[in-house]
Parts: C-alpha cells; structure tokens; sequence
C-alpha cells in the first residue's frame, strides 16, 4: 500500500513529521528528475517511463530509513513523458502527481520537461485559447448516438466567420480523448495558431471504435468475461467507422458548426489504425478532403493471398489513380524508423510510387509512440488550408 503522506521526510530528525506534500516528480534545472513514493510497508518499488529504452525498461527507487522510496533519472530531453510505479508486484499511480492519461484502460501519470522540442504542449495563459466540446450526435449508420470531440479555434464563440475542418482520427486501443489527452491538440492548435504557424481551423476528434458510443471511462461498453482482453471486434477496420465518418459526422460538422465545405476546406489524417481507416475513406471518396494525413501506417501487405490478394490490389490501384485525379493539395506520410509498421509505409509508398502519385515522406527517429504522433500533428497542421 502506497501511503500519501510520510511520518518522516527524507532527512528528518526522529519526532519530527514531514511537510504534508510529497513532491513527485520534481524536474531539476538540469532536467533531471526525482520520483518518490512513501509506503513504510512496501518492500520493492520500480518505475517503468517513456524514457527508458534498455531491455525491460524498469528501474528500482531505492528506500531510506523513514520508508521512502527515490529515484532520480535523466537528464531528459525536453519531452512530455508518461510512467507508473510498481509496489511489490502491483502496478499503481503516482498519488503525489495529478497528472494524469489515459491510454484506453491503461493509466498513467506524466510530466513534461520545458524546452524547444516541448514549447507546444503547453498551456499558456499569454495566448488566445480555443475551446474543446463533447459533442453527443445521432449516427444513421452505426444506429446509436456517439460522441466527438471538437476544437474550435479562439474567438468562435464571438464571431460569425466559417473555418476549414480537420478531421483527425485515433489509433487502436484509443477514442475520443486520445488526441486531447495524450495528444495534447487544444494546447498544439491554440499556440501554433497565436504563433501564425497554422491557420485557425476547427478539429474533430472522433471514436474509431465502431461499437463504442464514446470513451469507455464514461460510456461503459458491453460487459465482457473475465479473459477477454484486447479491442473488442467490430471497433477497427470493419468499414464502418470509415462510412459512418463520410455520411454521419462530416454533415454534422457542417451543419452544425460554421464550417467551410468542399474538398479544399476539409483535411483528414490518422494514426496507425486511424492512417488505415484515412486511407480508406480518402481511397472511397476522392474529391472529399485535399489535405490527407496518414500517420504510422500503411498498407499491411501478407493478409491475403492468391486471387484475393490480386482482387485487393487492382481494386486499390484504381481507387488511387481516382484520387490522383480528384486535385488534393497534400498527401503527407509519417513514420518513425523503429516503428513496427515502417515496413507498411515503405509499401504505401512504393505503391503511390507506382502510380506516379506525389506526396511528402517524412521520417523520425523513434517507433510508435505518441511523442512521434505530436510531433506529426505540430508539422502537418501548419501545412493546411495554405
């Protein structure tokens, strides 16, 4: 059991109690990093971050004599950066940081170290804000009510100007809150906007999964058994998510939001599950959004075989020589050179290569995490709606 508050401090002399406030994380000027957990029971403690790349990824806090237990990390690079603790075997938050995420069921705590790199994940109270609103919406297609998010930029509420849409799509694993809460958009969007880096724009976040009204954390899914664990089938790339985007939520948005239309005012991208379903909605509808995203996917080639396989294949060629000719702006793919599915994006890419479609490659260092994810969202925003 963790315990919240020591009956000692660090360094304190016996009778005398600790300040009632652990600090955990305490980022150094340095840039290093002190976590502590008190628990006077605990016999083990470890940490596991996103900034550990070893083997394992685990390191162990080390406990004084008043039941404290501290590590210090780093330096670190400037980075928003999540972690857990492990007390004796069991996997637990850290109670001093109420920083929190949350990654479909998985929960974690993070700190972001202040630098360049990390200037856009910030709140900033020098700077015009937009507004994030959960937005409950009748989907013919799927036959329940979903929900979205939707960013609309500073100053929306105050005038009665039209805005471009972006339509930007989650991985598997995730909904609605990913690209807000791990993704950290409101805070990317509102300062490269102040900056003039990005045009102001209003940014649709939806729920990917197929078979979920909204985030599970508040619109609870059918209950499964214990055992059954992963994504529940009918939420990926079934293609429905992918026509209920087309025929549910773009006429929302533009019937309910002051949103520019036509393909010039529309740009949509995705990460790893949601660059698939990009590419099949922009594959399916040629002429409907210029500006086209596809983040840490591509085509995932080896799951079909024979007649089928040659099926697919002639059917995606045709697809892509239709949306050559549609006149999109920008076709931009993103991947980093350790991710899993790098292999999927060189086969996108020579595919696109094949028929002479242009687009702009750009590789990080890195796998699939969401610190390359932000990083695509701060360079592919600025490129819209120019």
């Amino acid at each position: 059991q963790v315990t919240p508050r020591p009956e000692a401090a660090p360094g304190a002399r016996p009778g005398f109690r600790a300040p009632a406030r652990i600090i955990s994380p305490e980022i150094m000027p340095d840039n290093k990093v002190t976590f502590r957990v008190y628990s006077k029971d605990a016999s083990k403690v470890t940490i596991t971050g996103e900034w550990q790349t070893g083997p394992g990824g685990v390191e162990e806090l080390v406990k004084n004599d008043t039941g404290m237990f501290s590590i210090t990390v780093g330096p670190l690079k400037p980075e928003l950066y999540a972690y857990n603790f492990t007390v004796d075997g069991v996997k637990a938050l850290d109670a001093n940081n109420v920083q929190v995420r949350r990654d479909g069921t998985n929960y974690q705590n993070f700190f972001i170290i202040p630098g360049p790199e990390s200037d856009l994940y910030f709140h900033k109270n020098n700077v015009p804000h937009g507004t994030v609103t959960k937005v409950w919406y009748k989907s013919s297609v799927i036959g329940f009510d979903r929900r979205m998010y939707v960013y609309t930029p500073a100053g929306y509420e105050g005038d009665t100007q039209r805005y471009p849409v972006f339509y930007l799509l989650h991985g598997a694993g995730g909904d609605e809150d990913a690209w807000t809460n791990m993704g950290r958009t409101a805070q990317i969007m509102d300062n490269l906007i102040a900056q003039g880096k990005a045009k102001p724009m209003i940014v649709v976040m939806t729920n990917g999964n197929a078979n979920q009204a909204g985030a599970q954390n508040e619109v609870p899914p059918v209950p499964v058994t214990q055992g059954q664990q992963g994504i529940p089938s009918g939420s990926g790339m079934t293609g429905k998510f992918e026509e209920h985007l087309v025929k549910d939520v773009v006429p929302f948005i533009e019937k309910n939001f002051r949103a520019l239309t036509g393909k010039d005012n529309r740009a949509i991208a995705g990460l790893s599950m949601g660059g698939g379903h990009t590419q099949t909605i922009t594959n399916d509808n040629p002429g409907m959004f210029s500006y086209i995203g596809v983040f840490s996917m591509g085509i995932m080639a080896g799951r079909q075989q024979g007649a089928d396989a040659e099926k697919i294949e002639k059917e995606r060629d045709a697809k892509i020589e239709a949306l050559k000719k549609s006149g999109y702006k920008l076709y931009w793919i993103a991947c980093g050179k350790d991710d899993f599915v790098y292999q999927s994006a060189l086969t996108l890419r020579n595919t696109l290569d094949k028929h002479n479609f242009k687009y702009v490659y750009r590789e990080s260092t890195g796998g699939h995490t969401w610190a390359n994810w932000r990083i695509y969202l701060s360079e592919f925003a600025p490129m819209l709606f120019k």
